[in-house]
């Protein structure tokens, strides 16, 4: 498993697939906002040619000339600003609706992907950390494209207006070329230098958040690291900002050389006209048209500019991202064709299964191959970084296995359609989650489909022991979880343990209950006495007549003995496999363990 940095989808496809997107969201508003950008970009050009009017009107004199010239001067004004205006209003309104969509897809998008690898990986992090910084601006994607064109619209009509004068005026085209070009570069000269330092952002990001917010606020205060956090994120920032600080001081010295010369040629345009041929009238016309138009040449180049270095550094890099992501979720689809049994009847097999994370020196499961039977209680035991919860990561398709597969009554899992068969899985991980919901929410959000059944809450909270947690809160289920919301209440590290349980239990007849490490914050008899509740239900007639395979993850060996089967993982393999009994004979590694442990409780 590679990883490497992965390679960006093309700009035309990315991009095309963007716009598709903005139309779908609201393409009434679409229209009307881009036709209403177009227009403003006439009048507005053409208000060289009104000058050029008014400055012959007050040189030959009468009072029509100079009331028509100062009409349709103030015509083309108040119709451009107008026309901005609406224009800007119906942008901003799209914008605003199609950020919520847009961001909801990119959610949407992560969450699908069946496994969490895109979660986990640092290059991955990388890009997703800015396409999440940057999925609100795809929505101004379409407000950029329409003023880049309003602003091209405006240069070509400029370039008309001076041509007109004089046709060698035309050249300073010529000279506002580099200023796009070396814009263009300057964006994607800036844009690697900020795609580079991304992780080290991130970093700068997690220094501010230890240093300024709760969860680390015992440690950092008893270990006294508090100038080592700021330090780290100043050296994090430095780190990220000063290739790109060092990219635009380049880019800007290329920058303004490029706005010199065409500033200077600007200058001899105008000293040409003045010096031309022509009566003084024509003359002082040409003059002022060209002082306007080519002023405003400069300020639509610049326009034009600005808008082309966010399109290519912002919104078209953002839309690859978008696309990038939608392509590797698609990739991770599957093939799934082939449906969930409805119970086990063989189990599930790990067939000479390999898995490395990213970045590892490494495998952490080397040629697994191990049998969990249909209707039995499996424990998995070893010591830390044995791989037990990567086995059980890839037994819930969080990750898919580098080599070999896993089978579910013979049938690859990768063929399965993850959703319907993690609807099929219950239980509690060891790094469970916080959520600050009220506390039978919190707890419902185990079967989504009956988290407003409190009968079915309630007997998840029983399953799980939690009883004695909710019977504290002031208000039971309906209490707010979190000292830091109105109403809440602290909650502490055991508890919130036994509401994870609580939402592990949710589902009554899963065909998978996997229990990683989800006690620790209980003490040995309790976690027992919990474990062998557990062990009996899916001993139960129901659990049995399912198939339903319990998983027991535990570093406590009085627990997991209670299983009808214990594997134990050493150095990525499975070492040996048994009953207790069986086990505890052959006198291994297990046996062992078992041993020391025993003689500590003593």
């Amino acid at each position: 498993m590679s990883d490497s940095a992965p390679e960006l989808p093309s700009s035309l496809l990315s991009v095309g697939r963007a716009l598709r997107m903005g139309f779908r969201a609201e393409p009434l508003l679409l229209v009307t906002g881009g036709v209403l950008t177009l227009a403003a970009a006439v009048p507005d050009a053409l208000l060289a040619l009104g000058f050029k009017l008014l400055a012959e009107a007050v040189a030959l004199g009468g009072g029509g000339r100079l009331v028509a010239a100062g009409a349709l001067l103030a015509g083309l004004a108040v119709g451009s600003w107008l026309l901005s205006l609406a224009g800007e209003r119906i942008n901003l309104r799209f914008a605003e609706r199609a950020a919520v969509k847009i961001e909801s897809y990119v959610a949407r998008l992560q969450s699908s992907v069946a496994t969490i690898e895109h979660q986990e990986r640092s290059d991955h992090l990388d890009l997703l950390a800015v396409l999440r910084d940057h999925a609100g601006a795809l929505s101004q994607l379409y407000r950029s494209l329409f003023s880049t064109v309003g602003a091209v619209t405006r240069v070509l009509l400029t370039v008309g207006l001076l041509v007109s004068v004089r046709p060698l005026l035309g050249l300073l085209v010529v000279f506002a070329v580099p200023t796009v070009l070396v814009s263009i570069r300057r964006a994607a000269v800036e844009n690697r230098a900020e795609q580079g330092g991304a992780q080290d952002r991130r970093m700068a990001r997690h220094w501010f958040v230890l240093g300024s917010t709760a969860p680390a606020g015992k440690e950092v205060r008893v270990a006294g690291v508090q100038r080592r956090l700021r330090d780290g994120r100043r050296e994090a920032w430095d780190r990220a900002y000063v290739p790109l600080a060092r990219a635009r001081l380049v880019s800007t010295v290329w920058q303004s050389a490029v706005w010199a010369v065409f500033g200077a040629a600007f200058v001899a345009g105008v000293a040409y006209v003045a010096t031309g041929p022509g009566s003084p009238v024509a003359v002082a016309g040409s003059v002022t048209l060209a002082l306007a138009a080519g002023g405003r040449l400069s300020q639509y180049v610049g326009q034009t500019v600005t808008e082309s270095r966010f399109f290519r550094g912002i919104w078209l890099d953002a839309s690859r991202r978008l696309t990038w992501l939608e392509e590797y979720a698609a990739a991770r689809a599957g093939a799934a064709d082939l449906p969930v049994p409805a119970r086990l009847r063989q189990g599930v097999r790990f067939e000479d299964v390999g898995f490395t994370y990213p970045g590892s020196d490494g495998p952490v499961l080397d040629h697994v191959s191990v049998s969990l039977p249909a209707g039995s209680v499996v424990a998995v035991v070893g010591e830390n970084g044995a791989g037990k919860t990567t086995l059980v990561k890839l037994l819930c398709r969080f990750y898919e296995p580098a080599s070999g597969r896993v089978t579910v009554d013979g049938a690859d899992l990768a063929r399965l359609p993850p959703e319907e068969w993690r609807s099929r899985l219950a239980g509690t991980f060891q790094d469970f989650f916080r959520f600050e919901f009220q506390a039978g929410r919190a707890i419902g959000l185990g079967d989504l489909d009956r988290a407003g059944d409190l009968a079915a809450v309630g007997r998840a909270v029983e399953r799980a022991g939690a009883g004695d947690v909710v019977a504290t809160f002031p208000d039971g289920l309906a209490t707010q979880l979190g000292g830091t919301w109105r109403g809440g209440v602290e909650v502490s590290f055991g508890q919130w343990q036994k509401l994870a349980l609580a939402r592990g239990f949710m589902r009554d007849d899963p065909l998978v209950l996997v229990l990683d490490e989800p006690t620790a914050a209980l003490d040995a008899e309790s976690e027992h006495a919990l474990f062998e509740r557990y062990a009996a239900a899916a001993r139960a007639p129901g659990g049995r007549d399912g198939g339903r395979i319990t998983v027991l993850v535990s570093h406590r060996f009085s627990t997991v003995r209670m299983a009808d089967l214990i594997i134990v993982l050493d150095g990525a393999r499975v070492l040996e496999s048994g009953t207790h009994d069986e086990l505890m004979a052959d006198g291994g590694k297990y046996a062992e363990l078992y041993r020391i442990q025993q003689a500590s409780y003593r």
